[in-house]
């Protein structure tokens, strides 16, 4: 979801009715991970750069998600004075655009790396 807003995270509720060892797995591909995910549990994740996915559940079993996140196209409308990148002039896009790229890398080092976290995690 690489137009969500990189700041926010994805609020992800799964439903139905469905054997959850066995499918509907939560699948995190950057982290290499697949987590089981019952029915009425929810995860938040920083969806604008965290691929995820899920695995199959079985014939005749259901399943259902309840999915919230911010649009970056939100952000980016206010920042950009409130105006489309369709109304400007070429010159004040690239312009536009540019600072939005060093202020996406700047927002990016706001999260922790995995190295941080578990010398956090040894720290406790």
């Amino acid at each position: 979801d690489h137009l969500n807003y990189i700041y926010g995270w994805c609020s992800i509720t799964a439903f139905g009715s469905y054997d959850f060892t066995k499918g509907g797995h939560l699948i995190l591909f950057d982290l290499r991970m697949v987590i089981e995910f019952p029915p009425c549990w929810t995860i938040l994740i920083p969806s604008s750069y965290l691929r995820h996915g899920n695995t199959d559940i079985a014939a005749g079993e259901k399943r259902f998600s309840f999915t919230q996140y911010t649009s970056g196209s939100l952000f980016r409308y206010v920042d950009d004075r409130y105006r489309m990148r369709t109304q400007m002039s070429p010159s004040e896009r690239k312009e536009i655009e540019l600072k939005q790229r060093e202020r996406i890398k700047a927002d990016l080092n706001l999260y922790s790396t995995l190295d941080e976290l578990k010398d956090l995690y040894k720290l406790a």
